[in-house]
């Protein structure tokens, strides 16, 4: 998955079927391994997203407090 068409529903999206693979038990543990390296590069995709969004939802409501009290 590029990072540039990457979104974190697509990353959650890919996170499920991952999970679904590997509880088919029908891979080898070579693809396991490739699959874990893979959902973990994804998770820190999607924590760095939540992360941000954060930080820019704190943003607005630090300057709606500013607007309230002005």
């Amino acid at each position: 998955m590029e990072n540039k068409n990457k979104t974190y529903e697509s990353a959650t999206k890919r996170l499920y079927e991952i999970i679904d693979l590997i509880e088919s038990g029908n891979v080898t543990l070579d693809d396991v391994n490739l699959l874990i390296n893979e959902a973990k590069e994804l998770i820190e995709f999607c924590y760095t997203t939540l992360d941000k969004t954060k930080g820019k939802l704190f943003q607005i409501k630090e300057s709606l407090g500013k607007l309230e009290e002005e």
